[in-house]
């Protein structure tokens, strides 16, 4: 029997997000997560960026149990998330042009390393620029973001141009524009967001094939446990000890 309470009808509409990208995005899923196993056995670092609340996908992938360590946060101050104040810097800040390309110059990316660039819009200045320099740098660029943007709303980079114009690989959330999947007569505007759903799945499926991928490499990927088995503790130091200088999070 359908539940169609409000929790129901999201819940529906989450796993209905997640069949579409199991079916519809499993060419480009495949693609990045080969671009990371690739980067990692070429001696590459990874990286992970977003804004806002799509910096909540950036940060479930660094230091996580399950996930690859090499893994390392792309910050910007002020946007990381909702904890600076006023809240509403953060989203001014996405459309400031030219602020990507100074943190890019003040970090450790180089040639060779792979960035992730997580943006539900892909339309501000911030994620368009930071794919862009990253490029410009050698670096391989994979986009996280909702394709639908694209054709219904306007850039707001001074190129016209939007995230997936820039990168290597496009990972499509299948959001729709607004990100709000439920509407009641009752409730004045759409409600019940599910980027954060879709964009940790799809990232969490593209680490997965990496892992795959460099094991039938014959490489041993770079995997942390939980610090809450036993052992875990001592996993962890002897893998981020193998990789320090690829390692960021640690100093």
């Amino acid at each position: 029997m359908s539940d169609r309470t409000p929790a129901g009808q999201f819940l529906d509409a989450a796993i209905d997000l997640l069949q579409r990208i199991r079916d519809e995005e499993a060419g480009p899923v495949a693609a990045a997560g080969t671009l990371l196993a690739d980067t990692v056995a070429d001696g590459g670092r990874l990286f992970a960026f977003g804004a806002g609340h799509s910096s909540l996908a950036a940060q479930d992938l660094v230091y996580r149990a399950g996930g690859l360590a090499l893994m390392n946060l792309l910050t910007v101050p002020g946007v990381v998330g909702v904890d600076v104040r006023p809240a509403t810097l953060g989203s001014a800040l996405e459309r400031v042009d030219g602020l990507a390309g100074v943190v890019l110059e003040s970090s450790p990316l180089r040639a060779g390393d792979a960035l992730i660039v997580v943006s539900l819009s892909g339309r501000n200045a911030l994620p368009v620029e930071m794919a862009v320099k990253a490029r410009e740098l050698g670096v391989k660029v994979i986009g996280v973001t909702s394709v639908a943007y694209a054709a219904q709303t306007t850039s707001r980079h001074s190129s016209g141009t939007f995230l997936k114009d820039h990168c290597d690989v496009v990972l499509d959330s299948r959001i729709a524009v607004g990100d709000a999947e439920l509407t009641l007569d009752s409730v004045p505007a759409p409600f019940a967001p599910a980027s954060t759903v879709a964009t940790t799945a799809l990232l969490q499926a593209v680490v997965a094939t990496a892992a795959a991928v460099l094991a039938d490499r014959g490489i041993e990927p770079p995997l942390l446990r939980s610090g809450n088995v036993d052992g875990g503790h001592e996993w962890n130091a002897r893998v981020m000890d193998r990789y320090a200088d690829r390692i960021f999070y640690r100093h």
